[in-house]
């Protein structure tokens, strides 16, 4: 069945008239999944009006108030968990198991904002007896919030629930491609007593919606997940305005393994490019490794890859545009001169009638090779060797990007002393284990500001000092 999908906007669906809409295909097979409404500057006026009116009472609220109401999406959340599954597994082709992750991720945002609100506060400044000075934090007001494909709930989720928590109202632009379960989240959202108006939802392309939306005049910040190009337009009109932004772009994160590394756990970190088909910012794309342990890694990753089998244990690419991207690269390696040491292709057979590539290493990468300093976005790994510490921390360094990194060494002092000078946002040592507890955002390109951990929370608000004379 195709769903229809149109706006929500101030608690209400709002039809597409006599606008346009655009047909979806799905991942597995290109088969029609749903007809997704355009908008326009006009429904975002709508949209960002509704949200102006809704603001006032929602930052009123104490925060103990809306913490419980999050706290209560999070339980919807998890009671409607297969519904959300299957339609986002629908729209972006992710295996069953990674979607049911996500949905549990998506449920302890709420969850946590929802409790961790209650800690926002300011501090007291000592100016002397006859003045008392104290900070306050404050929501902005209506945020505009572009999220992508990629992965539509967790990303709708994450920033949602911090921005609300904040006080804030919201207008949500997610990706034209993957919009059902951010639709579904809005709903839910009113569903467990969030008032109408509170989260909104423009359905539409980036120039006829997102566009408009960043430059209207009652927004007063702008959160964006998406790519370098884009995200450099959002902040150029966001800046126009004066007002700020908060950017998760791209990544081309290293992965360093050191000699003394523990390889079966770097196997299983390397595997992690398979995630989602290798289709998201995080992705540790880049393998950095010690030459005396290079051949016996490559090799073993090689053959963990060849058997994630597209369809059983590898998604396909979520968009037309994606995998067309993809195999551009393949023959972008080849012609660089990287050595393909497995796949390299998109999938044959059955598998054709859908968006599947085959799980990718290629070898003997060298920094002017375009897979070792551009974004591929898919199950590609790109493997190069290094001599010494300071050749792995001037190749890990050598991006544009800056999101992530990954250190693996049996030495503390070296783990320690290289992840203090990479280049990045986030860096994991020997496979430390983040969560939604940890602020995540990038270095360089690849953005400004922080989601996920109490950081975002101060990243939602503004902050103002109040002076009294007390004399």
């Amino acid at each position: 069945m195709v769903r229809e999908l149109n706006h929500w906007i101030d608690g209400k669906s709002v039809p597409r008239g006599d606008q346009d809409a655009l047909t979806v295909s799905g991942p597995f097979d290109r088969s029609p999944i749903a007809r997704v409404a355009l908008g326009g500057r006009d429904h975002v006026d709508l949209a960002v009006d509704a949200a102006r009116r809704a603001a006032r009472a929602w930052a009123d609220r104490a925060p103990v108030e809306r913490g419980r109401l999050l706290a209560a999406v999070a339980r919807a959340l998890r009671e409607r968990a297969q519904e959300f599954v299957d339609v986002e597994v629908e729209e972006t082709g992710k295996l069953v198991a990674e979607m049911r992750g996500g949905l549990q991720v998506a449920a302890d945002y709420f969850e946590y904002y929802g409790g961790v609100v209650r800690a926002l506060f300011g501090e007291t400044i000592n100016l002397g007896a006859g003045d008392h000075a104290f900070t306050s934090r404050e929501p902005y007001g209506v945020v505009a919030m572009i999220t992508p494909w990629n992965g539509p709930l967790t990303q709708a989720a994450r920033g949602l629930a911090a921005a609300l928590a904040a006080g804030n109202t919201v207008v949500i632009k997610p990706s034209e491609f993957t919009s059902g379960t951010t639709m579904m989240l809005a709903q839910l959202c009113e569903e467990a007593g969030v008032p109408a108006g509170v989260v909104n939802v423009v359905l539409g392309a980036g120039p006829e919606v997102g566009g408009p939306l960043v430059e209207h005049p009652s927004v007063r910040l702008v959160a964006f997940t998406g790519s370098v190009v884009t995200g450099r337009r959002v902040a150029e009109s966001a800046a126009r305005r004066l007002i700020p932004t908060i950017l998760e772009l791209g990544g081309k994160s290293a992965n360093v393994v050191f000699a003394d590394a523990d390889l079966d756990r770097v196997v299983d970190s390397a595997l992690t490019i398979c995630t989602g088909a290798g289709q998201q910012c995080a992705a540790l794309s880049r393998l950095l490794v010690q030459e005396e342990v290079h051949d016996a890694l490559l090799e073993r990753v090689a053959a963990q890859m060849r058997a994630r089998v597209p369809g059983e244990r590898l998604a396909p690419m979520t968009t037309e545009a994606q995998f067309e991207k993809v195999i551009e690269y393949f023959d972008v390696a080849a012609q660089d001169g990287a050595r393909v040491v497995t796949g390299g292709h998109a999938a044959g057979g059955a598998l054709a009638a859908g968006r599947y590539v085959e799980p990718t290493v290629y070898a003997d990468v060298t920094p002017e090779m375009r897979i070792f300093q551009e974004e591929v976005f898919g199950p590609v790994l790109a493997v190069s060797r290094f001599a010494t510490e300071g050749e792995a921390i001037e190749l890990a360094n050598d991006s544009e990007y800056g999101l992530v990194a990954g250190v693996w060494t049996g030495d503390s002092a070296r783990a320690l002393r290289v992840a203090s000078r990479l280049e990045a946002g986030q860096v994991i040592v020997n496979g430390g284990r983040t969560g939604i507890e940890t602020p995540f955002g990038g270095y360089k390109a690849s953005g400004l500001g922080r989601e996920k951990g109490f950081e975002s929370l101060l990243h939602y608000t503004q902050l103002k000092t109040t002076v009294v004379s007390t004399r």
